[in-house]
């Protein structure tokens, strides 16, 4: 491709993103959906791009949106808030994910994929995306708790996610389903890798207010959290966990009272500043921008076997959505707000980066996970537009 017309186009998607987002604020339509659209034009309609061209980038930066979105959605977690409507998220989030990867691995089995892989596909597809739900469910007029739990729902659904994707491929991995020795090593794994991003970001608050005296630092933060997440890794913990844990800390430094741990931050914790939350905030629109543009060239409607599969699996998760917001919304939801959480059901981000990992990792039936989470993401943001 012509250096100066990629160039051209960069920067146009760059704009064009901007303009998704104005119309997604006035007419609701998600910004997401146009990008992928965009995705689609350049790859399967007009073959101008092919996936195979990126190479091995693909990977790279499938884990570069990974560690700063977990890290930036992190940084947005309130303890205080959790805390309030932990109850309502809890039962909803809990019910609305298990229910959601046993009915997806339903649709696997149908398809003839493994147990194992179908129950890998049921977790990348269990959750719901922050990045449709948060900003819709803003300008919707429901319930102040509805609301609430929603967007906590869309935050820890990635968490829930993540942890029983990364559980099953271990589970692939090792070759069976022993599930003392999963839970044990998926537990170990998780803990420690929590351990050393809530120990880094200690640190990481201790020294921020040196780094910020050195000239062009504000990308230091981000460089810290990809430090993190390669140790986390290469220790045989899980980098996501880390990265996320260490957002969450860095959110709520302030609250932490512990006379050791106060010791050890020389103090009261430092928080993140405006400007550097607005510039994380940057960094995920551009990384969001390009991955969803990213989805639709990947996006294969010559694999028709794995169109079908996305489109059953989002008739099936609507309808189980219905039922699951008849009996566990809040209390204090009326009808209309037992619709809007009924329609819930996007798939983002989260499922997208996820859908990549079976594949880079090797394992049976990836491609074809890949390819149905594709479907699912595209055909679920549609649903709700």
């Amino acid at each position: 491709m012509n250096v100066d017309l990629t160039l051209v186009f960069l920067g146009l998607l760059v704009f064009s993103a901007h303009l998704f987002f104005s119309v997604y604020n006035r007419k609701k339509i998600p910004d997401v959906l146009f990008l992928i659209i965009v995705g689609l034009l350049l790859g399967p309609v007009f073959k101008l791009v092919n996936v195979d061209s990126f190479g091995v980038s693909g990977p790279v930066f499938v884990a570069i949106t990974l560690v700063v979105i977990l890290f930036e959605g992190g940084t947005s977690l309130s303890i205080n808030v959790m805390r309030s409507s932990w109850k309502s998220t809890m039962s909803l989030t809990m019910i609305c994910f298990f229910i959601s990867m046993l009915l997806v691995a339903g649709v696997g089995l149908i398809f003839d994929m493994s147990l194992l892989s179908s129950l890998t596909l049921g977790a990348i597809l269990g959750g719901t995306s922050s990045a449709v739900v948060i900003p819709l469910v803003k300008i919707l007029d429901i319930g102040e708790e509805s609301r609430t739990v929603l967007v906590l729902e869309s935050a820890a659904t990635d968490v829930l996610c993540i942890v029983f994707t990364l559980a099953f491929m271990h589970a692939m991995q090792m070759g069976s389903l022993n599930v003392g020795a999963i839970v044990g090593n998926i537990l170990s794994s998780f803990v420690l890798a929590g351990l050393l991003g809530f120990a880094a970001a200690l640190v990481w608050s201790r020294i921020i207010t040196q780094i910020r005296k050195l000239q062009n630092s504000i990308f230091t933060t981000p460089a810290f959290v990809f430090v993190i997440y390669g140790i986390a890794n290469l220790l045989g913990y899980s980098g996501a966990i880390a990265a996320l844990v260490f957002g969450i800390t860095m959110a709520n430094i302030t609250t932490i009272k512990n006379k050791f741990l106060l010791k050890v931050m020389g103090g009261h914790g430092h928080l993140l500043n405006r400007t550097e939350m607005i510039f994380f905030g940057e960094i995920v629109f551009l990384l969001k921008t390009f991955f969803f543009v990213y989805i639709g060239i990947s996006i294969k409607f010559s694999d028709m076997r794995s169109i079908l599969a996305g489109l059953m699996i989002t008739f099936i998760l609507f309808f189980g959505r219905i039922v699951i917001a008849r009996f566990f919304s809040p209390k204090s939801a009326n009808s209309f707000d037992k619709m809007i959480i009924s329609l819930m059901i996007p798939k983002g981000l989260a499922a997208a980066v996820l859908a990549g990992m079976p594949l880079a990792a090797g394992l049976p039936g990836g491609e074809f996970i890949q390819n149905v989470t594709y479907s699912v993401v595209l055909f679920s943001i549609t649903w709700v537009s």
